[in-house]
């Protein structure tokens, strides 16, 4: 049995994903498959090292430390084979207040943002809060696989301001190649495009693929461009404001610094430090695990859709654990698919239709739970299939 099997209890422990199902779904006896946080534990060195900042007993403000950026740096090289320096590295207390300030921090009210739906809902709602103006680059399904389309690409970049990247891509699950990322860098400098490049689900990424950071493609893309990262989609610490932003560009890290402080969004958590210098500094092992449990998982959840529910499409993310879900073979608007799933398969996930007008007919499932649990959230969804077909 593989510690990942472990089913934890998360309810009543003011929890978003279990204890926000009445408030999200209307009804808390789903199977919560939603929220992009994972239902296992995070690394023992994680827990230990919590226990022993607890003991303390004193949890003042914190300061970036030298430690705090080098398990940063040593990441990023160990893992992405890229170097950074501690001096490019700005704390923030999420990826999306990150996009907030520098939504403030590089663009004035009626510019053009450009995004790449079906995406991460919160890109919108950031764009569109700030009196920015999104624009949408779609992307391009066929088959089931995903494409950005550069023609389209290149007219849009003309009269956008920043791009926001998201990379791997949330929900669809790709990892962009670094040919389709040259791509990217090239319209962007030709246009003056800043590119903003959400990186926070690069360390879930399933053989063969891999991430390429946007800022290693070479000098002039490093310094177009503002890498988001965090800890937290890894090991599980997304309560804990750990991301961070890094940018070699100087001047572009003191307007980031600057409207950070504006909007008081430059402070440390005291925990958040200490969880994310050890998992990166001892949880490497636990994240292969991890990626081996979760590769388990989809090759189980093919097997399930290829045989008993083969009216919809699974698409196999190459990275993040989120699964892209086509439900369009069944033929219901989006406002029944919504219902179908909540009341017959009783089943909570992100209805498609949120992250753009692409993903209508979609939905995404979380599947970072112990398979147990997966397996029952797909026998639900089968019976409640099968059942409409009896109908």
């Amino acid at each position: 049995m593989s510690i990942f099997d472990a089913y934890v209890e998360r309810r009543n422990t003011g929890c978003m994903k279990w204890d926000g199902l009445e408030r999200r779904f209307g009804r808390d006896d789903l199977i919560p498959l939603w929220v992009a946080d994972m239902d296992f534990l995070s690394p023992p060195a994680v827990i230990d090292a919590l226990v022993e900042r607890a003991r303390h007993g004193v949890y003042g403000y914190a300061v970036k430390t030298e430690r705090y950026t080098g398990s940063i740096v040593h990441w990023m090289r160990s893992r992405h084979g890229i170097e950074i320096s501690p001096e490019w590295i700005v704390p923030a207390p999420g990826v999306v207040p990150a996009l907030s300030v520098i939504v403030q921090a590089f663009t004035e009210p009626g510019d053009g943002i450009l995004i790449q739906p079906p995406v991460y809902h919160p890109f919108r709602r950031v764009i569109e809060g700030w009196g920015r103006r999104v624009i949408e680059n779609p992307l391009v399904e066929s088959d089931g696989r995903y494409d950005m389309d550069f023609i389209d690409l290149e007219r849009k970049a003309q009269e956008a301001k920043v791009m926001f990247l998201c990379s791997p891509h949330n929900p669809v699950g790709r990892v962009w190649t670094k040919q389709e990322l040259e791509r990217v860098a090239e319209i962007c400098l030709r246009h003056g495009v800043l590119v903003v490049s959400d990186e926070i689900h690069a360390d879930i990424v399933f053989a063969p693929h891999r991430h390429t950071p946007f800022a290693s493609l070479g000098a002039e893309c490093s310094r177009n461009s503002i890498t988001c990262h965090a800890p937290s989609k890894t090991f599980n610490l997304a309560g804990l404001n750990t991301a961070y932003v890094w940018t070699e560009n100087e001047s572009l890290r003191t307007a980031y610094e600057k409207a950070s402080h504006r909007a008081s969004m430059a402070e440390l958590n005291v925990f958040g430090i200490e969880a994310m210098i050890a998992a990166y500094e001892h949880g490497a092992a636990w994240l292969d695990d991890l990626l081996a449990y979760l590769t388990e998982s989809l090759d189980e959840m093919e097997n399930v859709f290829q045989n008993e529910l083969r009216e919809i499409r699974m698409i196999r993310p190459e990275g993040t654990y989120m699964v892209w879900l086509d439900f369009r073979a069944l033929g219901m608007p989006d406002d029944e698919l919504d219902r179908f799933l909540r009341e017959e398969a009783r089943l909570g996930l992100n209805e498609g239709h949120i992250f753009g007008s692409q993903g209508s007919g979609f939905q995404r499932m979380n599947i970072a739970c112990p398979r147990p649990l997966l397996s029952q959230a797909l026998r639900q969804l089968a019976d409640a299939v099968h059942h409409r077909r009896r109908a």
